[in-house]
């Protein structure tokens, strides 16, 4: 199984530093969050994004993809009633992806809960519309750029709009392409009904990406769930894509954080 670390837990680190030390862990890919390089993705130039590339490269790391993507610029929203606001989302995707395209990445994962919750008066099936709408270009763009766009099933304390991974394949396949494709989150995953496990097994093959983290919003290996069960699952389906820690609170830091969420992922997937 191949692991990877999301770069905003290094906070203040410089990229160059992060891919060494992810590298020098044992990691095989770092995933980006762009606003911790930009407001804009649109506000990084081709050389910047070829240096960052070349970094990563010299480090034997790979970038795994790109996630946390409408953190800024403010005032996007995927499903919001006012059409140009969306379509400046839909303009932005498509940004993203060349970004992510860009950066040699794979996957960019699409939570962003405050970002498209349903607003007062606006019915579930017209938020879907209107969101399957926003993703439509950027899904063909996806597709020339070898990106999958991955849409992320979220919590109900996160967010009311789209909240098990059913719900989201069932949203992804209002355009169908292999470029959309959905996330499974341990965290996420850990607010529904059905077991984890279980979850993995009805949603392959249609997730494209990993994240392991703990309901105690911390990495792998610091909280209560058992990830056994989860890699046995995963090695059962055949998934071969990344397993890319993401966590939410940092107090212990960047070093032990990912040295002990690898120690914890090699010997459960070992």
């Amino acid at each position: 199984m191949k692991f990877a670390i999301c770069n905003e837990i290094y906070q203040g680190w410089k990229l160059e530093d992060t891919f060494a030390h992810a590298a020098q862990l044992g990691y095989a890919g770092v995933e980006i969050a762009p606003f911790t390089i930009a407001n804009s993705v649109t506000d990084i130039p081709a050389a910047e994004r070829q240096r960052i590339r070349e970094a990563a490269a010299r480090n034997r790391i790979e970038i795994a993809g790109i996630h946390w993507v409408l953190v800024k610029p403010e005032g996007l929203y995927i499903n919001h009633p006012d059409r140009s606001l969306r379509e400046r989302t839909a303009q932005y995707f498509c940004d993203l992806v060349d970004f992510c395209g860009d950066l040699g990445g794979k996957v960019m994962v699409v939570g962003s809960p405050k970002q498209r919750s349903l607003l007062p008066d606006v019915t579930r099936e017209q938020g879907r519309e209107w969101a399957a709408a926003t993703f439509r270009n950027a899904v063909a763009r996806a597709e020339q750029r070898g990106v999958v766009i991955c849409f992320e099933p979220l919590a109900p304390s996160e967010t009311n709009f789209i909240n098990t991974a059913a719900d989201a394949l069932d949203f992804v396949r209002q355009v169908p392409s292999p470029s959309f494709k959905i996330i499974l989150d341990v965290k996420a995953m850990s607010s529904e009904s059905k077991p984890i496990p279980a979850i993995i097994r009805d949603s392959w093959p249609h997730f494209a990406h990993f994240h392991a983290n703990d309901t105690n919003l911390k990495g792998p290996g610091f909280g209560d769930v058992d990830f056994k069960p989860i890699a046995a699952a995963l090695k059962e389906v055949g998934y071969s894509g990344y397993v890319s820690v993401e966590v939410f609170k940092f107090e212990e830091g960047a070093e032990v954080i990912a040295a002990k969420s690898i120690d914890y992922l090699r010997r459960i997937f070992a």
